[in-house]
């Protein structure tokens, strides 16, 4: 596993094209996979969001686009995701509503219950412990919060999982390598597709992070994972 430093240098050194390579990998598709996601926010008065590993700001951005929030804070590990982001937000016009700052997803600097909804998206595989990750987000939503995290996974149909398997290995570090002058950021991304747990693995460290009425959701076939959990 790479260590924290080494993936937060790999975040630095393809942020400029972060956006445009998830696009084109996703052959677009990413957008959906967000709306999916915010699409199943609690609802609440306040509307209090953190989204964690924030990137550049994506998931926060579509939420107000949705109006499914009032306030949204980003976290992330790589300050220069945290710049974009903030350069995103400051041309948009929900700047006075949206935080961002650069944090460890291991030490949230966040009070107890703070939150309404904690989001993670693609990047619970990066961290170097997930159960304290998630033990994490459990300590900062308030009590009937909601934690929401997309990940990709691996599909259960044989021929689906063996096509994409190949996309993974062969095409999508090429792609990378073409968009973000770093193709070993994308082989590193494929290698941890293929080793982290999801489905009811993946449940089985919600489950034990205090979170109930805990599902996964598969997208396009199970290429991608939405989980679910309250508190």
């Amino acid at each position: 596993m790479s260590t924290e430093q080494e993936i937060t240098e790999m975040f630095d050194r393809i942020s400029p094209t972060y956006d445009r390579t998830n696009t084109a990998l996703s052959f677009g598709m990413d957008r959906l996979w967000r709306k999916k996601l915010i699409s199943n926010l609690p609802k609440r008065a306040s509307g209090a969001l953190l989204d964690v590993a924030t990137g550049t700001g994506e998931v926060l951005l579509e939420a107000f686009k949705q109006d499914k929030i009032q306030m949204g804070m980003g976290i992330d590990l790589s300050g220069e995701m945290i710049k974009l982001a903030k350069d995103k937000f400051r041309a948009s016009p929900f700047r006075p509503q949206a935080n961002f700052v650069v944090g460890n997803a291991l030490s949230l600097p966040f009070e107890n219950e703070t939150f309404d909804a904690v989001t993670m998206s693609y990047g619970i595989r990066n961290v170097q412990n997930v159960d304290l990750a998630l033990s994490e987000m459990h300590r900062v939503l308030k009590k009937d919060g909601r934690v929401l995290i997309l990940e990709f996974s691996l599909p259960k149909n044989e021929l689906l999982k063996k096509l994409h398997l190949i996309y993974l290995r062969k095409i999508l570090p090429n792609i990378g390598q073409l968009i973000s002058k770093s193709k070993s950021s994308y082989v590193y991304l494929n290698k941890t597709i293929e080793s982290f747990p999801y489905g009811p693995s993946f449940l089985n460290y919600l489950k034990a992070a205090g979170f109930g009425s805990c599902k996964a959701v598969p997208i396009m076939g199970g290429i991608t994972t939405l989980y679910i959990g309250d508190k």
